[in-house]
């Protein structure tokens, strides 16, 4: 699999399962194997599918695994920003924004503010260090916090044909 810069059917069809579901249990790459298997009349192993999410991870295609907690009832404050980023520092900013485990979410838009994440700590101030050395270190000044005043909880899943 290395030096591959696409996602292959079988790729797609990982994705598109983790995101329904990633399993809880000692054994996950097992389970999501057996679904595969089932589901699509595959003949996967428990170690095929691991190495295929870790190669994603590696090239960049999943930058996160893991569970998102409803942040409020947890002393934790997740805060959506909104920043304003020329192309050419587009790739320093979202790899600072990439590496900081405190982001849940990242999303490159079509649009003036063209880059959106979301930050959740316990402290009110670890956003605003964030936000200063993400500035210092990219060079974008235009980044915007903007509170919630009303929580949605929704559910959204990118599902990959082909």
């Amino acid at each position: 699999m290395t030096g591959r810069t696409n996602l292959d059917r079988l790729d797609r069809l990982i994705l598109n399962t983790i995101q329904d579901g990633f399993p809880i249990d000692p054994r996950p790459y097992r389970v999501l194997a057996e679904r595969l298997n089932a589901e699509e009349g595959l003949e996967l192993t428990e170690n095929e599918i691991q190495s295929r999410v870790t190669d994603m991870k590696r090239r960049g295609f999943i930058r996160r695994l893991g569970a998102i907690f409803n942040a409020g009832p947890l002393g934790y404050r997740s805060t959506l920003c909104a920043a304003r980023v020329p192309a050419d520092k587009l790739e320093r900013f979202s790899q600072l924004v990439n590496q900081a485990p405190e982001v849940t979410h990242n999303y490159l838009r079509s649009d003036d503010l063209n880059v959106w994440f979301t930050f959740t700590a316990d402290q009110p101030r670890e956003l605003t260090n964030f936000l200063r050395i993400l500035k210092t270190e990219s060079g974008v000044e235009e980044v915007y916090v903007l509170e919630s005043e009303k929580l949605f909880k929704i559910k959204v899943d990118f599902k990959f044909s082909g």
